[in-house]
């Protein structure tokens, strides 16, 4: 019934930490890496960050008990500062993460069964985003890595700074039988300022991204990207988390300061709804889909007071139906990254 209920904790042998908010000077959250899945799973691997101590973690899921996870090998360095992001890809058997802080950029690392990580060589790509570690953000850092439809590229999504006139890009990095590429291309598509979390649109070489400062948009990544629709959301204050859903062909967003979630079709650019999920949820910080489920993961209030929850939707039919607002032992408002193993 898409229901959630309680598992289990499992270490990743590393450090979490939160970047700074950059209107406070304060440690940040909800929303404490500025990024789009912190943890992914693909088949029964996971990977996860580890901000506070610059590494990335592989663990083993175990196909009879989901619930039980394996350290593989130990975490690795990810040749960078403050990792935020990671994606994994099955035909490639490698893991990539994104580096947010003072060496920002990404870099990749093959996946062997027994050793766990492996570093690829000259696969460290760097972002010259001049961050601190940990960095002042939202703005400015990057917000997600993730690979296209058939895994023959890299996507990186970096946002700008728009009260100090930088633009936000995309870095695209080829990839072929388990090796990356030597260099990435970087572009800014027109119309786009604050790129977050994206997702590939099925059956395309487009992806749908969200863009803080305005909702989301179409891009294709054929030859220059370019924006094909734009997607205002009206009384939006900050969508960053993206998913699409194989059930209603159809694109979901979050934003971390409302309690609702917005249905849009990616091929059209048309928004279908904007549901007030009234959860009690101040926002959300990431998004999954599982079958005619969209779970949204909130991680509570600024002050504490309200703890991390994760709301659960039937997307089934219109309009969306809340059907559980299920409360994780454990996580506060630094929670982040949410994935699942189907």
């Amino acid at each position: 019934d898409g229901t959630l209920s309680d598992g289990s904790r499992t270490m990743t042998g590393g450090k979490g930490a939160s970047g700074i908010d950059g209107n406070t000077s304060m440690p940040a959250g909800p929303d404490a890496l500025f990024s789009q899945s912190a943890v992914k799973v693909e088949g029964n691997w996971m990977v996860a960050v580890n901000p506070g101590s610059n590494s990335m973690s592989l663990m083993s899921i175990d196909t009879r008990d989901p619930t039980k996870l394996t350290l593989v090998g130990q975490p690795v360095d990810t040749m960078g500062e403050f990792p935020v992001t990671a994606a994994i890809s099955r035909k490639n058997k490698m893991a990539c993460v994104g580096n947010a802080g003072a060496r920002a950029g990404i870099a990749c690392f093959s996946i062997h069964y027994r050793k766990g990580l492996i570093p690829l060589a000259k696969s460290q790509i760097s972002f010259p985003l001049n961050k601190t570690t940990p960095p002042v953000g939202p703005t400015g850092s990057v917000s997600h890595v993730f690979f296209n439809q058939d895994e023959s590229m890299l996507l990186t999504t970096v946002k700008g700074e728009p009260m100090k006139n930088t633009t936000g890009f995309l870095s695209m990095l080829p990839v072929r039988r388990g090796q990356v590429g030597a260099q990435d291309t970087r572009s800014s598509p027109p119309g786009t300022a604050v790129l977050f979390g994206s997702v590939p649109i099925p059956g395309t070489k487009d992806i749908f991204a969200t863009d803080a400062s305005f909702g989301a948009a179409t891009i294709s990544t054929q030859g220059t990207p370019a924006v094909i629709h734009k997607v205002k959301i009206e009384g939006q204050k900050a969508t960053c988390w993206a998913a699409i859903s194989a059930a209603t062909e159809t694109a979901f967003v979050a934003d971390t300061l409302q309690d609702n979630l917005v249905e849009i079709d990616p091929r059209t650019g048309a928004i279908l709804q904007n549901t007030k999920l009234m959860q009690g949820n101040p926002g959300y910080v990431d998004l999954l889909v599982g079958g005619k489920f969209v779970y949204a993961l909130s991680p509570g209030s600024k002050d504490g007071t309200r703890k991390a929850y994760v709301a659960v939707v039937d997307v089934s039919s219109r309009p969306a139906r809340p059907v559980q607002n299920f409360q994780p032992p454990g996580p506060g408002r630094s929670s982040m990254g949410m994935t699942a193993f189907m």
